[in-house]
């Protein structure tokens, strides 16, 4: 598995631990892990800050567009967690970035063209030497359509509902199951509908509905396929 440094692609829906599973398996293979979901949450965050929402929720598309050459999102490896913080401008916002309020917001900002550009180019840029783990909704179809391993991951709406009510509950932060859920349904409307890169399902992508399984079980799995394609 050492020999061979290929690029792993892992779409799917919200809240169905793509992160989590992503950020495992590049920890296991020595691989780079980019989130790109973060990605996304690091600008709806810059824009929350810089009132770029009006009070009915629509974007000052122009502004942000504006801003856009302003917003620079990495990745630094903590040591304590054993996973990669998310930093905007060169602050750290993995907290931040994952609160309801952004949930709330990000999928408007994700659906922008302009938004979409910026990130898949610091995307591509990332991803160029292999040997890299990317999740999101469309690395397998837009950034990385060439990936050697590509797989979609979905899991029921209410699963996935309980799992991010959870998440925010061990965090201490408010949490309240019918609103995550509604925020869940939502967002999947949202981003399979869009015109610009919507949700689905790469043709060569394998699926993994991870509904009733563990964690142990998913990362073996996962294990499975990545042996598979590296031999």
């Amino acid at each position: 598995m050492k020999d061979k440094k290929i690029t792993i692609a892992i779409d799917g829906h919200s809240s169905c631990g793509k992160s989590t599973m992503a950020k495992d398996l590049a920890r296991r293979l020595g691989y780079v892990y980019v989130d790109t979901g973060a990605m996304y949450r690091a600008v709806t965050l810059y824009a929350l800050r810089h009132q770029l929402f009006e009070a009915d929720g629509a974007i000052r598309t122009e502004e942000l567009q504006r801003a856009m050459e302003d917003i620079h999102i990495t990745f630094r490896f903590n040591a304590e967690t054993g996973r990669p913080d998310t930093y905007l401008n060169g602050e750290q916002v993995e907290d931040e970035i994952r609160t309801l309020e952004v949930s709330n917001h990000v999928s408007p900002i994700a659906t922008l063209p302009f938004v979409r550009e910026a990130m898949v180019a610091q995307q591509r840029a990332m991803g160029q030497e292999g040997g890299i783990v990317m999740d999101g909704r469309d690395i397998g179809t837009v950034v990385f359509p060439n990936a050697e391993l590509k797989i979609f991951v979905t899991a029921s709406a209410e699963v996935r509902a309980q799992r991010r009510y959870k998440e925010l509950q061990e965090k201490g932060m408010p949490a309240d199951y019918d609103d995550i859920l509604r925020n869940v349904q939502e967002r999947d409307f949202i981003d399979s509908h869009r015109e610009v890169s919507p949700l689905r399902q790469a043709d060569d992508a394998l699926l993994l509905d991870n509904s009733n399984l563990t964690i142990a079980e998913q990362n073996e799995w996962l294990l499975q396929q990545v042996e598979r394609v590296t031999r």
